[in-house]
C-alpha cells in the first residue's frame, strides 16, 4: 500500500508550482471507429498544496479549451465550436481534487471536472514518479495520471452515423497527465 506521508516520498510538504514546460494535458478518442485521435491543450495551470498526509493534499487545475491541437487545424475548429467545447462560452475547463486515497502501491485523484458548465466527480489513477533536485537549485517532483470520461456526461453530444454502423467520434475520452511540479 502507497505511504500516506509526504516525508516517507521525499516530497516537502507545501506548495508546488505547476511547470508547463515539463507537463502535459493530452487525450484520446475513437475515429470512425477503426482508430484513436490524440490531441492536447497547450495552456494549463495548476495549483497543488502537498500535506505531510498525503490523502490530504489539494489540486486545483484550469485547461484553456481554445488551446486545443489535434494537428488538424479543420477538426480544432470544429472542438472549439458550439458541437463540441463551446469555447467562446466555456472557455475553460475546471478540476477540483476531493480526495486522494491509496491504491495499492499509487493513488487515486478524486474530484470534481468541469466542461461546459457541467460538473461530475472524476477518478484518476495516479502514479508518483518521484522527487529530485534540478540544477538551478530547486525540487522537482512528478506524476502520470489516466482516467476516462463520456463525453456525452458533460454535454458534448454532436455524432454522425457512417455507412456500415458506427459513428464518427466515440464516446469514451482517454485522458493522460504528465505533470511536473516545482517547490514554491
Amino acid at each position: 500500500m502507497a505511504t500516506t506521508s509526504a516525508k516517507d516520498l521525499g516530497i516537502t510538504p507545501g506548495a508546488w508550482n505547476l511547470d508547463p514546460a515539463h507537463s502535459s494535458v493530452e487525450f484520446t478518442v475513437r475515429h470512425l471507429m477503426v482508430s484513436k485521435v490524440r490531441g492536447h491543450f497547450e495552456k494549463f495551470t495548476a495549483t497543488t498544496n502537498i500535506d505531510d498526509d498525503v490523502t490530504k493534499s489539494s489540486v486545483t487545475a484550469s485547461i484553456e479549451v481554445g488551446s486545443i491541437t489535434t494537428r488538424d487545424e479543420a477538426r480544432d475548429n470544429h472542438l472549439r465550436s458550439a458541437d463540441f467545447f463551446e469555447a467562446d462560452k466555456y472557455p475553460t475547463i475546471e478540476f477540483v481534487s476531493t480526495a486522494i486515497r491509496p491504491n495499492g502501491d499509487d493513488w487515486k485523484l478524486v474530484g470534481d471536472l468541469t466542461i461546459r458548465g457541467i460538473t461530475k466527480p472524476i477518478e484518476l489513477d495516479l502514479e508518483f514518479n518521484g522527487t529530485q533536485a534540478d540544477p538551478y537549485g530547486g525540487v522537482r517532483t512528478g506524476f502520470s495520471a489516466t482516467g476516462e470520461l463520456s463525453r456525452k456526461e458533460f454535454g458534448i453530444e454532436w455524432n454522425a452515423a457512417v455507412d456500415g454502423g458506427g459513428v464518427v467520434v466515440g464516446d469514451k475520452v482517454t485522458i493522460n497527465l504528465e505533470i511536473e511540479l516545482v517547490k514554491a
